[in-house]
């Protein structure tokens, strides 16, 4: 069975839950463990140039008895060594080296953040991209990371706007990404969360959303008859929320709860959804602050801890 999907503003779908291989032991075993996502039935992988694992998606892709057209691969062009942005003459051959170790186009290509263009590039750079995507080069064409101003930069008189924004997007980041989130329904670009756990895998206490997630844990464990995490209370909110989950494991049986979760109902009430968010709109947190908390007013809220 494949996993829900998403439609994105091109007409393509994306399955809504990804294993990504950019961090921990997903990034050192990319191979082993992308291996493991896809036969517990994953079928979505989330790699990225600056991640070096391009190469092992490509493998894990080629040597599956699953079928290419099933499997959706997000690829992402990134700065040069040293945080070094792309110069403009490089860009192509760039987004062809990425194809080459990934063995196909991916189905999915973001421009990692918007500091991968040197000052005043942006636009340049995404011009390049629509291009590549006329010529059939590449496919679907998103953004990572882009603040308000970036996606504007983006958008006016664009050929082809971004289908998704892959942000750090978690209850705890709500309030500070209200005009992101506005600005993107205005043009229908869909959200892309990675770090969407960081609530309860990086804030030191859970802060006021831990109780809250607990509570509808217990109770979905008792009417499911199975333990119910609340990893998978946070995702199955974010799949609420419309926005697709990209997160990592390197643990085998993780992979395969993540591959189950991917295919679970809607079992969360419109009252749970709705508190969660309400609680989480009352702190600001994030992990990742070197790209969206760069000249983009923070909210004034406690963070929690």
């Amino acid at each position: 069975m494949s996993p829900p999907s998403f439609e994105l503003l091109d007409g393509t779908t994306i399955p809504w839950l990804a294993w990504g291989n950019g961090s921990g032991d997903a990034h050192k075993a990319a191979f082993v463990c992308g291996k493991q996502a896809l036969e517990a039935g994953i079928r979505h992988i989330d790699t990225a140039q600056l991640y070096e694992t391009e190469e092992a998606t490509g493998l894990v892709v080629s040597q599956s008895p699953v079928p290419r057209n099933e499997i959706y691969i997000t690829s992402k062009i990134s700065c040069l060594p040293g945080d070094v942005s792309i110069p403009l003459d490089q860009v192509r051959d760039s987004v062809a080296d990425s194809v080459r170790k990934l063995g196909s186009v991916p189905d999915l290509f973001i421009i990692h953040n918007p500091f991968v263009a040197a000052p005043g590039e942006l636009k340049a750079l995404w011009r390049i991209l629509e291009e590549l995507k006329s010529e059939g080069k590449l496919k679907s064409l998103g953004v990572s990371n882009f603040r308000v101003q970036d996606l504007e930069a983006v958008l006016e008189g664009a050929r082809y706007k971004p289908v998704v924004n892959q942000i750090e997007y978690h209850p705890y980041t709500l309030v500070h990404l209200d005009p992101v989130l506005e600005l993107q329904a205005k043009h229908g670009i869909r959200t892309e969360s990675f770090g969407p756990l960081t609530p309860i895998l990086r804030h030191a206490t859970g802060g006021p959303l831990r109780p809250v997630l607990e509570k509808i844990a217990e109770r979905l464990t008792a009417s499911t008859g199975k333990k119910v995490e609340l990893a998978t209370v946070l995702l199955l909110w974010t799949r609420a929320q419309g926005v697709v989950a990209v997160t990592t494991s390197g643990n085998e049986k993780r992979i395969k709860a993540l591959a189950e979760v991917s295919n679970l109902p809607d079992l969360l009430e419109q009252s749970e959804i709705e508190e969660i968010t309400r609680v989480g709109r009352t702190i600001h947190f994030r992990h990742y602050t070197e790209h969206m908390e760069n000249n983009f007013p923070l909210p004034n809220l406690p963070n929690g801890l």
